[in-house]
């Protein structure tokens, strides 16, 4: 089968992962694109490693059984008529046991981003975007081995990943097309974890969480200005038609996410460990979450699927075809009025001068998250 890519640009021509030959043509050697060089070079600048308690300490202890790990607005359960007759204890031990689900979660989603960046050094053809690539499946290298360390660290082992983000990852992971792999996992998932990784360093309870989300958010920021790029190199020069593509494979991620990422169905094991059923939760969630209250949700600026929505807009993949779509949720105009910076940049910004000083001692130079822009 022959895959139609979406290339408007060299820098993310792509190859039949199976030509290898093609990879060792002479001239392509030398058509190195400079679009990825800055990302690269502030590599240095914010490294951490997960095994070296010099960066974060594993050891440190939390009280699972009389403190939850997130604050009980994480859960809507809580909320609810059904949320109202859980014990205290109970209470506790659903909110950690759904924390585990959350934070497993996360971890499947950086195997997936591993996964996947590796995947794109089979395919690039442009020795600069192999090499970034290559160098982002190193660092979500490191974000499973620091996500597994936590996990381990507060349960033991990680809860099996739910069908619909498996399903997504899955699909991401395998896809031919480069387009998929980039507005998919760079932009959706990467600015699905950003808005993630900020909530959860402003709100969760336990140090040891708020420290490796810090340090994954400062790799994270890189990686999704790979995205940035490949939109505002790619998206002007669209035919209405690839538009149309690209914009319609954004809406179906984006409708699988927000619909069934966390939805009880997912947390079957989790619902049931304080003997819940699941379709009950489901029933009695639906009838407290309406459309009004996803909006209310959306207008936080934390909100993780806010955040999605605000990368496709900054990236030109929504527009009045689609916009009426994402404008069910938030307010598009308010949307379009904010500045390009992205949740989570200050964070990462701050966890980046602080690796300088780990790393190099001394001062901290000026951010190289900005430098990479």
């Amino acid at each position: 089968m022959t895959v139609k890519q979406i290339t408007k640009d060299n820098a993310y021509d792509a190859l039949d992962a199976n030509d290898f030959p093609a990879m060792m043509d002479v001239d392509r050697y030398n058509a190195r694109s400079t679009a990825f060089d800055k990302i690269i070079s502030a590599t240095h600048d914010h490294f951490w490693d997960p095994l070296d308690k010099k960066y974060i300490d594993f050891s440190e202890p939390f009280d699972l059984e009389n403190e939850a790990i997130l604050p009980d607005e994480f859960f809507p359960i809580f909320q609810t008529k059904l949320g109202e007759g859980i014990s205290s204890k109970d209470r506790v031990r659903f909110a950690n046991e759904s924390a585990r689900w959350i934070l497993s979660s996360i971890l499947h989603g950086e195997q997936g981003a591993l996964s996947l960046s590796a995947s794109l050094c089979h395919i690039l053809r442009d020795p600069g975007a192999q090499e970034y690539a290559a160098n982002q499946a190193r660092e979500e290298a490191r974000h499973v081995t620091g996500f597994s360390r936590y996990v381990q660290a507060r349960w033991g082992k990680p809860l099996p990943v739910g069908p619909t983000l498996g399903n997504l990852l899955t699909e991401l992971v395998l896809a031919p097309e480069v387009f998929k792999k980039i507005v998919g996992m760079q932009m959706l998932v990467e600015g699905l974890a950003m808005g993630a990784f900020a909530t959860l360093y402003t709100k969760s309870r336990d140090p040891l969480l708020v420290r490796l989300c810090q340090l994954v958010m400062t790799d994270e920021a890189f990686h999704h200005k790979f995205g940035k790029i490949w939109a505002d190199r790619t998206i002007p020069k669209l035919s209405i038609e690839e538009q149309n593509i690209v914009e319609d494979w954004a809406v179906s991620c984006f409708q699988t996410l927000l619909f069934n990422l966390i939805n009880p169905e997912q947390m079957k094991s989790v619902y049931a460990l304080i003997g819940i059923d699941w379709q009950e939760a489901q029933k009695s969630l639906m009838e407290a979450i309406t459309d009004e209250e996803r909006r209310k949700r959306m207008n936080q600026g934390t909100d993780i699927f806010r955040v999605l929505i605000k990368t496709l807009l900054k990236a030109g993949i929504i527009t009045e075809r689609t916009r009426s779509f994402y404008g069910m949720y938030v307010n598009m105009d308010e949307l379009k009025a904010e500045g390009d910076r992205m949740i989570g940049d200050d964070i990462a910004e701050e966890g980046i001068r602080y690796l300088q000083t780990v790393n190099f001692g001394g001062q901290a130079k000026g951010s190289s998250l900005l430098a990479a822009e």
